[in-house]
Protein backbone atom coordinates (compact mmCIF):
# COMPACT_ATOMS: atom_id res chain seq x y z
CA UNK A 1 0.00 0.00 0.00
CA UNK A 2 2.81 2.40 0.88
CA UNK A 3 3.97 3.12 -2.67
CA UNK A 4 0.44 3.51 -4.05
CA UNK A 5 -0.60 5.77 -1.17
CA UNK A 6 2.52 7.90 -1.53
CA UNK A 7 1.71 8.39 -5.22
CA UNK A 8 -1.87 9.42 -4.48
CA UNK A 9 -0.69 11.85 -1.79
CA UNK A 10 1.89 13.33 -4.14
CA UNK A 11 -0.80 13.95 -6.77
CA UNK A 12 -2.98 15.59 -4.11
CA UNK A 13 -0.11 17.91 -3.14
CA UNK A 14 0.88 18.66 -6.73
CA UNK A 15 -2.64 19.73 -7.73
CA UNK A 16 -4.12 21.19 -4.56
CA UNK A 17 -1.09 23.23 -3.43
CA UNK A 18 -1.09 25.52 -6.52
CA UNK A 19 -4.85 25.98 -6.12
CA UNK A 20 -4.39 27.15 -2.53
CA UNK A 21 -1.42 29.31 -3.52
CA UNK A 22 -3.57 31.00 -6.19
CA UNK A 23 -5.88 32.31 -3.48
CA UNK A 24 -3.17 34.90 -2.88
CA UNK A 25 -2.17 37.10 -0.01
CA UNK A 26 -5.70 38.48 0.30
CA UNK A 27 -6.70 35.42 2.31
CA UNK A 28 -5.35 35.82 5.83
CA UNK A 29 -5.33 32.11 6.64
CA UNK A 30 -3.12 31.27 3.64
CA UNK A 31 0.53 31.76 4.60
CA UNK A 32 3.23 31.07 2.04
CA UNK A 33 5.67 29.75 4.64
CA UNK A 34 3.18 27.11 5.81
CA UNK A 35 1.48 26.31 2.51
CA UNK A 36 3.00 22.93 1.69
CA UNK A 37 2.71 21.75 5.28
CA UNK A 38 -0.96 22.78 5.48
CA UNK A 39 -1.84 20.89 2.30
CA UNK A 40 0.12 17.84 3.48
CA UNK A 41 -1.79 17.96 6.77
CA UNK A 42 -5.05 18.07 4.80
CA UNK A 43 -4.03 14.92 2.92
CA UNK A 44 -3.11 13.34 6.26
CA UNK A 45 -6.59 14.12 7.62
CA UNK A 46 -8.26 12.57 4.56
CA UNK A 47 -6.18 9.40 4.81
CA UNK A 48 -6.56 8.93 8.57
CA UNK A 49 -10.32 9.49 8.41
CA UNK A 50 -10.57 6.48 6.08
CA UNK A 51 -8.08 4.34 7.99
CA UNK A 52 -10.42 4.85 10.96
CA UNK A 53 -13.56 4.01 8.94
CA UNK A 54 -13.62 0.36 10.01
CA UNK A 55 -11.80 0.92 13.32
CA UNK A 56 -9.21 -1.80 12.61
CA UNK A 57 -6.06 0.35 12.16
CA UNK A 58 -4.06 -2.53 10.67
CA UNK A 59 -0.26 -2.64 10.55
CA UNK A 60 -0.42 -2.45 6.76
CA UNK A 61 -2.44 0.78 6.90
CA UNK A 62 -0.33 2.37 9.63
CA UNK A 63 3.05 1.49 8.10
CA UNK A 64 1.86 3.11 4.85
CA UNK A 65 0.66 6.17 6.78
CA UNK A 66 3.97 6.56 8.60
CA UNK A 67 6.10 5.92 5.54
CA UNK A 68 4.15 8.43 3.45
CA UNK A 69 3.69 11.31 5.89
CA UNK A 70 6.83 10.94 8.02
CA UNK A 71 8.94 12.86 5.46
CA UNK A 72 6.16 15.40 4.77
CA UNK A 73 5.14 16.58 8.24
CA UNK A 74 7.29 18.21 10.89
CA UNK A 75 6.62 15.61 13.55
CA UNK A 76 7.92 12.40 15.06
CA UNK A 77 5.93 10.28 12.60
CA UNK A 78 9.06 9.19 10.78
CA UNK A 79 10.29 7.34 13.88
CA UNK A 80 6.94 6.01 15.10
CA UNK A 81 5.60 2.47 14.85
CA UNK A 82 2.02 1.22 14.38
CA UNK A 83 1.97 0.41 18.09
CA UNK A 84 2.89 4.04 18.86
CA UNK A 85 0.05 5.28 16.64
CA UNK A 86 -2.48 3.05 18.38
CA UNK A 87 -1.20 3.90 21.85
CA UNK A 88 -1.36 7.65 21.20
CA UNK A 89 -4.81 7.46 19.54
CA UNK A 90 -3.52 9.36 16.50
CA UNK A 91 -6.10 7.79 14.20
CA UNK A 92 -8.87 6.91 16.65
CA UNK A 93 -12.04 8.90 16.00
CA UNK A 94 -10.65 10.50 12.82
CA UNK A 95 -13.57 9.15 10.77
CA UNK A 96 -15.59 12.11 12.07
CA UNK A 97 -13.24 14.53 10.29
CA UNK A 98 -14.90 13.56 6.99
CA UNK A 99 -18.40 14.55 8.14
CA UNK A 100 -18.16 18.23 7.16
CA UNK A 101 -16.14 20.41 4.76
CA UNK A 102 -12.66 21.25 6.02
CA UNK A 103 -11.47 24.82 6.36
CA UNK A 104 -9.14 24.36 3.38
CA UNK A 105 -11.92 23.01 1.15
CA UNK A 106 -14.18 25.89 2.20
CA UNK A 107 -11.45 28.41 1.32
CA UNK A 108 -11.10 26.88 -2.14
CA UNK A 109 -14.87 26.99 -2.71
CA UNK A 110 -15.03 30.65 -1.73
CA UNK A 111 -12.11 31.35 -4.06
CA UNK A 112 -13.92 29.58 -6.89
CA UNK A 113 -16.98 31.72 -6.38
CA UNK A 114 -14.92 34.89 -6.26
CA UNK A 115 -12.56 34.12 -9.15
CA UNK A 116 -14.58 31.78 -11.38
CA UNK A 117 -12.09 28.93 -10.87
CA UNK A 118 -12.66 25.20 -10.24
CA UNK A 119 -10.19 24.50 -7.45
CA UNK A 120 -12.94 22.87 -5.38
CA UNK A 121 -13.40 20.28 -8.12
CA UNK A 122 -9.68 19.58 -8.11
CA UNK A 123 -9.75 19.06 -4.35
CA UNK A 124 -12.78 16.77 -4.66
CA UNK A 125 -11.18 14.56 -7.31
CA UNK A 126 -7.86 14.22 -5.51
CA UNK A 127 -9.43 13.70 -2.06
CA UNK A 128 -11.71 10.96 -3.41
CA UNK A 129 -8.67 9.32 -5.04
CA UNK A 130 -6.97 9.27 -1.63
CA UNK A 131 -10.09 7.79 -0.03
CA UNK A 132 -10.33 5.02 -2.62
CA UNK A 133 -6.63 4.29 -2.18
CA UNK A 134 -7.08 3.60 1.53
CA UNK A 135 -10.17 1.46 0.92
CA UNK A 136 -8.31 -0.59 -1.70
CA UNK A 137 -5.55 -1.48 0.76
CA UNK A 138 -7.65 -3.78 2.95
CA UNK A 139 -7.83 -7.50 2.28
CA UNK A 140 -11.63 -7.24 2.38
CA UNK A 141 -13.45 -3.97 1.71
CA UNK A 142 -16.10 -3.57 4.40
CA UNK A 143 -19.46 -1.85 4.18
CA UNK A 144 -18.17 0.56 6.83
CA UNK A 145 -15.50 1.76 4.39
CA UNK A 146 -17.91 1.90 1.46
CA UNK A 147 -20.37 3.84 3.60
CA UNK A 148 -17.63 6.28 4.60
CA UNK A 149 -16.74 6.76 0.93
CA UNK A 150 -20.33 7.57 0.05
CA UNK A 151 -20.85 9.96 2.96
CA UNK A 152 -17.60 11.78 2.17
CA UNK A 153 -18.48 12.07 -1.51
CA UNK A 154 -22.00 13.29 -0.74
CA UNK A 155 -20.69 15.88 1.70
CA UNK A 156 -18.14 17.24 -0.80
CA UNK A 157 -20.63 17.29 -3.67
CA UNK A 158 -23.24 19.06 -1.55
CA UNK A 159 -20.69 21.74 -0.69
CA UNK A 160 -19.71 22.06 -4.35
CA UNK A 161 -23.35 22.32 -5.43
CA UNK A 162 -23.95 25.11 -2.93
CA UNK A 163 -21.15 27.15 -4.53
CA UNK A 164 -21.69 26.31 -8.21
CA UNK A 165 -24.35 28.13 -10.17
CA UNK A 166 -25.10 25.21 -12.50
CA UNK A 167 -26.52 22.88 -9.86
CA UNK A 168 -28.74 20.31 -11.64
CA UNK A 169 -32.50 20.65 -11.22
CA UNK A 170 -34.66 17.85 -9.87
CA UNK A 171 -35.60 15.37 -12.58
CA UNK A 172 -38.63 13.12 -12.63
CA UNK A 173 -38.04 9.40 -12.47
CA UNK A 174 -40.62 6.67 -12.47
CA UNK A 175 -42.90 8.48 -14.93
CA UNK A 176 -42.20 6.67 -18.20
CA UNK A 177 -42.89 8.09 -21.61
CA UNK A 178 -46.01 6.67 -23.19
CA UNK A 179 -44.30 4.76 -25.97
CA UNK A 180 -44.49 1.23 -27.30
CA UNK A 181 -41.34 -0.76 -26.49
CA UNK A 182 -39.30 -1.66 -29.54
CA UNK A 183 -37.73 -5.04 -30.11
CA UNK A 184 -34.53 -5.28 -28.04
CA UNK A 185 -31.45 -4.37 -30.03
CA UNK A 186 -27.95 -3.30 -29.14
CA UNK A 187 -26.90 0.18 -30.30
CA UNK A 188 -24.94 0.25 -33.56
CA UNK A 189 -23.01 3.40 -32.63
CA UNK A 190 -22.22 4.25 -29.05
CA UNK A 191 -21.78 7.80 -27.74
CA UNK A 192 -18.62 8.43 -25.73
CA UNK A 193 -18.74 7.04 -22.20
CA UNK A 194 -19.72 9.70 -19.69
CA UNK A 195 -17.63 10.46 -16.62
CA UNK A 196 -18.52 8.95 -13.28
CA UNK A 197 -19.20 12.38 -11.78
CA UNK A 198 -21.54 13.33 -14.64
CA UNK A 199 -23.51 10.14 -14.08
CA UNK A 200 -23.58 10.70 -10.32
CA UNK A 201 -24.89 14.23 -10.91
CA UNK A 202 -27.72 12.87 -13.06
CA UNK A 203 -28.50 10.23 -10.46
CA UNK A 204 -28.51 12.80 -7.65
CA UNK A 205 -30.82 15.08 -9.65
CA UNK A 206 -33.60 12.46 -9.66
CA UNK A 207 -36.49 13.23 -7.33
CA UNK A 208 -36.33 11.23 -4.08
CA UNK A 209 -34.81 7.72 -4.18
CA UNK A 210 -32.16 8.56 -1.57
CA UNK A 211 -31.69 4.93 -0.39
CA UNK A 212 -31.43 3.79 -4.01
CA UNK A 213 -28.83 6.43 -4.86
CA UNK A 214 -26.74 5.37 -1.88
CA UNK A 215 -26.90 1.69 -2.88
CA UNK A 216 -25.92 2.43 -6.49
CA UNK A 217 -22.91 4.43 -5.33
CA UNK A 218 -21.89 1.65 -2.94
CA UNK A 219 -21.94 -0.76 -5.88
CA UNK A 220 -19.82 1.65 -7.93
CA UNK A 221 -17.35 2.23 -5.09
CA UNK A 222 -16.88 -1.51 -4.62
CA UNK A 223 -16.18 -1.96 -8.34
CA UNK A 224 -13.61 0.87 -8.30
CA UNK A 225 -11.83 -0.47 -5.25
CA UNK A 226 -11.78 -4.01 -6.65
CA UNK A 227 -10.30 -2.67 -9.89
CA UNK A 228 -7.55 -0.86 -7.97
CA UNK A 229 -6.73 -4.01 -6.02
CA UNK A 230 -6.67 -6.14 -9.17
CA UNK A 231 -4.26 -3.74 -10.89
CA UNK A 232 -1.83 -4.14 -7.96
CA UNK A 233 -1.99 -7.89 -7.80
CA UNK A 234 -4.00 -7.92 -4.57
CA UNK A 235 -6.65 -10.62 -4.04
CA UNK A 236 -10.18 -9.72 -5.11
CA UNK A 237 -13.22 -11.63 -3.88
CA UNK A 238 -15.46 -12.90 -6.67
CA UNK A 239 -18.71 -10.91 -6.58
CA UNK A 240 -21.78 -10.99 -8.78
CA UNK A 241 -22.81 -7.79 -10.55
CA UNK A 242 -26.39 -8.95 -11.13
CA UNK A 243 -29.13 -7.25 -9.12
CA UNK A 244 -32.73 -7.51 -7.99
CA UNK A 245 -34.82 -4.31 -7.99
CA UNK A 246 -37.94 -4.42 -5.82
CA UNK A 247 -40.73 -1.88 -5.48
CA UNK A 248 -44.05 -0.67 -6.81
CA UNK A 249 -44.49 0.46 -10.43
CA UNK A 250 -43.35 3.97 -11.29
CA UNK A 251 -40.58 4.20 -8.69
CA UNK A 252 -37.79 4.86 -11.19
CA UNK A 253 -36.43 1.33 -11.63
CA UNK A 254 -35.99 1.65 -15.39
CA UNK A 255 -34.45 5.13 -15.09
CA UNK A 256 -31.93 3.91 -12.53
CA UNK A 257 -31.21 0.75 -14.55
CA UNK A 258 -30.36 2.90 -17.57
CA UNK A 259 -27.98 5.04 -15.49
CA UNK A 260 -26.49 1.94 -13.91
CA UNK A 261 -25.79 0.52 -17.38
CA UNK A 262 -23.80 3.66 -18.18
CA UNK A 263 -22.01 3.49 -14.84
CA UNK A 264 -21.00 -0.10 -15.53
CA UNK A 265 -19.62 0.94 -18.91
CA UNK A 266 -17.65 3.84 -17.41
CA UNK A 267 -16.24 1.50 -14.75
CA UNK A 268 -15.26 -1.11 -17.34
CA UNK A 269 -17.70 -3.80 -16.20
CA UNK A 270 -19.47 -3.93 -19.59
CA UNK A 271 -18.32 -2.84 -23.01
CA UNK A 272 -21.34 -1.02 -24.45
CA UNK A 273 -23.50 0.11 -21.55
CA UNK A 274 -26.86 -0.11 -23.32
CA UNK A 275 -30.07 -1.21 -21.61
CA UNK A 276 -32.36 -3.90 -23.01
CA UNK A 277 -35.80 -4.13 -21.39
CA UNK A 278 -38.07 -7.16 -21.53
CA UNK A 279 -40.70 -9.04 -19.53
CA UNK A 280 -42.35 -12.47 -19.48
CA UNK A 281 -43.98 -11.95 -22.88
CA UNK A 282 -40.57 -11.30 -24.41
CA UNK A 283 -39.06 -14.47 -22.97
CA UNK A 284 -41.74 -17.19 -22.87
CA UNK A 285 -43.12 -18.95 -25.95
CA UNK A 286 -46.07 -21.31 -26.22
CA UNK A 287 -44.32 -24.29 -27.76
CA UNK A 288 -41.74 -26.78 -26.57
CA UNK A 289 -38.20 -25.62 -27.29
CA UNK A 290 -39.16 -22.09 -28.34
CA UNK A 291 -38.75 -20.43 -24.94
CA UNK A 292 -35.04 -21.19 -24.72
CA UNK A 293 -34.57 -19.67 -28.17
CA UNK A 294 -36.47 -16.49 -27.21
CA UNK A 295 -34.50 -16.08 -23.99
CA UNK A 296 -31.21 -16.59 -25.83
CA UNK A 297 -32.16 -14.05 -28.49
CA UNK A 298 -33.05 -11.35 -25.96
CA UNK A 299 -30.03 -12.16 -23.80
CA UNK A 300 -27.69 -11.97 -26.81
CA UNK A 301 -29.03 -8.51 -27.68
CA UNK A 302 -27.98 -7.35 -24.20
CA UNK A 303 -24.38 -8.61 -24.38
CA UNK A 304 -22.02 -5.78 -23.47
CA UNK A 305 -24.79 -4.02 -21.54
CA UNK A 306 -27.58 -4.55 -19.05
CA UNK A 307 -30.70 -6.71 -19.37
CA UNK A 308 -33.68 -5.54 -17.30
CA UNK A 309 -36.44 -8.13 -16.85
CA UNK A 310 -39.51 -6.27 -15.59
CA UNK A 311 -42.14 -8.12 -13.54
CA UNK A 312 -39.68 -11.01 -13.54
CA UNK A 313 -41.69 -12.85 -10.88
CA UNK A 314 -44.24 -13.71 -13.59
CA UNK A 315 -41.75 -16.27 -14.92
CA UNK A 316 -42.35 -18.42 -11.83
CA UNK A 317 -46.13 -18.04 -11.78
CA UNK A 318 -47.24 -20.28 -14.61
CA UNK A 319 -49.32 -23.43 -14.36
CA UNK A 320 -47.78 -26.88 -14.47
CA UNK A 321 -46.35 -27.39 -17.93
CA UNK A 322 -45.90 -23.64 -18.39
CA UNK A 323 -42.62 -22.57 -20.00
CA UNK A 324 -41.74 -19.89 -17.44
CA UNK A 325 -39.55 -22.36 -15.56
CA UNK A 326 -37.72 -23.12 -18.79
CA UNK A 327 -37.09 -19.39 -19.20
CA UNK A 328 -35.65 -19.17 -15.68
CA UNK A 329 -33.40 -22.19 -16.19
CA UNK A 330 -32.16 -20.86 -19.54
CA UNK A 331 -31.53 -17.40 -18.09
CA UNK A 332 -29.52 -18.80 -15.17
CA UNK A 333 -27.35 -20.85 -17.54
CA UNK A 334 -26.73 -17.87 -19.83
CA UNK A 335 -25.83 -15.68 -16.85
CA UNK A 336 -23.25 -18.26 -15.80
CA UNK A 337 -21.84 -18.74 -19.31
CA UNK A 338 -21.51 -14.96 -19.91
CA UNK A 339 -20.66 -13.71 -16.43
CA UNK A 340 -18.16 -11.15 -17.80
CA UNK A 341 -20.29 -9.97 -20.73
CA UNK A 342 -23.62 -8.77 -19.34
CA UNK A 343 -25.36 -7.62 -16.17
CA UNK A 344 -28.91 -8.80 -15.50
CA UNK A 345 -31.41 -6.92 -13.33
CA UNK A 346 -34.63 -8.65 -12.26
CA UNK A 347 -37.41 -6.26 -11.18
CA UNK A 348 -40.77 -6.64 -9.46
CA UNK A 349 -42.71 -6.65 -6.19
CA UNK A 350 -40.68 -7.65 -3.08
CA UNK A 351 -42.50 -10.83 -2.00
CA UNK A 352 -42.92 -12.11 -5.54
CA UNK A 353 -39.25 -11.49 -6.31
CA UNK A 354 -38.25 -13.50 -3.23
CA UNK A 355 -40.31 -16.39 -4.62
CA UNK A 356 -38.60 -16.06 -8.00
CA UNK A 357 -35.11 -16.09 -6.50
CA UNK A 358 -36.01 -19.28 -4.63
CA UNK A 359 -37.42 -20.92 -7.78
CA UNK A 360 -34.01 -22.01 -9.10
CA UNK A 361 -31.04 -23.23 -7.02
CA UNK A 362 -28.65 -20.98 -8.95
CA UNK A 363 -30.65 -17.78 -8.56
CA UNK A 364 -29.69 -16.83 -5.01
CA UNK A 365 -25.92 -16.90 -5.56
CA UNK A 366 -26.11 -15.11 -8.91
CA UNK A 367 -28.45 -12.36 -7.69
CA UNK A 368 -27.15 -11.69 -4.16
CA UNK A 369 -27.95 -7.97 -3.89
CA UNK A 370 -31.42 -6.43 -3.74
CA UNK A 371 -32.10 -2.71 -4.06
CA UNK A 372 -35.52 -1.64 -2.79
CA UNK A 373 -37.25 1.33 -4.43
CA UNK A 374 -39.53 3.09 -1.90
CA UNK A 375 -42.79 4.79 -2.82
CA UNK A 376 -42.59 8.53 -3.40
CA UNK A 377 -43.91 10.91 -0.76
CA UNK A 378 -46.66 13.40 -1.63
CA UNK A 379 -44.12 16.23 -1.91
CA UNK A 380 -41.89 14.14 -4.17
CA UNK A 381 -44.85 13.35 -6.43
CA UNK A 382 -45.59 17.07 -6.68
CA UNK A 383 -41.95 17.64 -7.67
CA UNK A 384 -42.27 14.97 -10.36
CA UNK A 385 -45.45 16.59 -11.70
CA UNK A 386 -43.79 20.02 -11.76
CA UNK A 387 -40.77 18.52 -13.56
CA UNK A 388 -43.02 16.92 -16.19
CA UNK A 389 -44.84 20.23 -16.64
CA UNK A 390 -41.58 22.12 -17.04
CA UNK A 391 -40.39 19.75 -19.75
CA UNK A 392 -43.66 20.41 -21.61
CA UNK A 393 -43.31 24.20 -21.07
CA UNK A 394 -46.14 24.49 -18.56
CA UNK A 395 -46.05 26.37 -15.27
CA UNK A 396 -47.82 24.96 -12.21
CA UNK A 397 -49.00 27.78 -9.93
CA UNK A 398 -49.04 27.50 -6.15
CA UNK A 399 -52.73 26.67 -5.94
CA UNK A 400 -52.32 23.93 -8.53
CA UNK A 401 -49.43 22.43 -6.57
CA UNK A 402 -51.56 22.37 -3.43
CA UNK A 403 -54.39 20.70 -5.36
CA UNK A 404 -51.98 18.10 -6.74
CA UNK A 405 -50.64 17.38 -3.25
CA UNK A 406 -54.20 16.97 -1.94
CA UNK A 407 -54.95 14.48 -4.72
CA UNK A 408 -51.82 12.45 -4.01
CA UNK A 409 -52.64 12.42 -0.29
CA UNK A 410 -55.98 10.63 -0.76
CA UNK A 411 -54.58 7.98 -3.12
CA UNK A 412 -54.47 4.61 -1.30
CA UNK A 413 -50.91 3.44 -0.72
CA UNK A 414 -50.04 -0.21 -1.00
CA UNK A 415 -49.10 -2.83 -3.53
CA UNK A 416 -49.58 -1.47 -7.02
CA UNK A 417 -49.48 2.22 -6.04
CA UNK A 418 -48.63 4.06 -9.26
CA UNK A 419 -46.03 6.56 -7.97
CA UNK A 420 -44.52 8.42 -10.92
CA UNK A 421 -47.16 7.03 -13.25
CA UNK A 422 -49.83 8.58 -11.06
CA UNK A 423 -48.02 11.92 -11.31
CA UNK A 424 -47.88 11.61 -15.10
CA UNK A 425 -51.55 10.65 -15.35
CA UNK A 426 -52.54 13.63 -13.21
CA UNK A 427 -50.38 16.00 -15.27
CA UNK A 428 -51.78 14.77 -18.59
CA UNK A 429 -55.35 15.01 -17.27
CA UNK A 430 -54.64 18.56 -16.03
CA UNK A 431 -53.37 19.56 -19.48
CA UNK A 432 -56.59 18.24 -21.03
CA UNK A 433 -58.78 20.11 -18.54
CA UNK A 434 -56.75 23.29 -19.02
CA UNK A 435 -57.31 23.03 -22.76
CA UNK A 436 -61.07 22.73 -22.24
CA UNK A 437 -60.99 25.73 -19.92
CA UNK A 438 -59.12 28.15 -22.18
CA UNK A 439 -60.09 27.03 -25.68
CA UNK A 440 -63.09 29.35 -25.99
CA UNK A 441 -61.73 32.28 -24.00
CA UNK A 442 -61.23 35.50 -25.98
CA UNK A 443 -57.72 36.92 -26.27
CA UNK A 444 -55.95 34.15 -24.36
CA UNK A 445 -52.48 35.28 -23.28
CA UNK A 446 -49.34 33.18 -23.64
CA UNK A 447 -49.15 33.02 -19.86
CA UNK A 448 -52.67 31.61 -19.59
CA UNK A 449 -51.87 28.98 -22.22
CA UNK A 450 -48.81 27.90 -20.29
CA UNK A 451 -50.27 27.89 -16.75
CA UNK A 452 -51.97 25.03 -14.93
CA UNK A 453 -54.28 26.36 -12.22
CA UNK A 454 -56.02 25.06 -9.14
CA UNK A 455 -59.17 24.39 -11.17
CA UNK A 456 -57.22 22.35 -13.74
CA UNK A 457 -55.63 20.12 -11.10
CA UNK A 458 -58.85 19.72 -9.11
CA UNK A 459 -60.77 18.69 -12.23
CA UNK A 460 -57.95 16.36 -13.25
CA UNK A 461 -57.86 14.83 -9.77
CA UNK A 462 -61.54 13.94 -9.97
CA UNK A 463 -61.15 12.37 -13.40
CA UNK A 464 -58.37 9.86 -12.74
Amino acid sequence: MSEALAGAVRRFLDEVTPAVEALGSGVASVRADRLEGDVALEAFDVVTSFIDADGLHTDNELFALLGTFGPLLESSLGHATPADVRRNGLVTGKRRWAEQPSNLFDLLLKGDRRNGTRAGRTYYERAMALAHEVAASDVHVSHLELGQLERFRSMLLAALAAHEADEPQAVAAGAPEQTTPAAPTAPSELPPARSLEELYAELDALVGLDPVKAEVKLVADLIRVESMRRSRGLPVAETSRHLVFTGNPGTGKTTVARLLAELYRTLGVVEKGHLVETDRSGLVAGYVGQTALKVTEVFTSALGGVLLVDEAYALARGREGDFGTEAIDTLVKLVEDHREDVVVILAGYPMEMATLVDANPGMRSRFPRTIDFPDYSDDELVSILVSLAGKAHYRVDDGARAAARARFTIEPRGKGFGNGRLARNLFEAAVAHQASRVVDLPDVSDEALATLTTADLESAGRSI
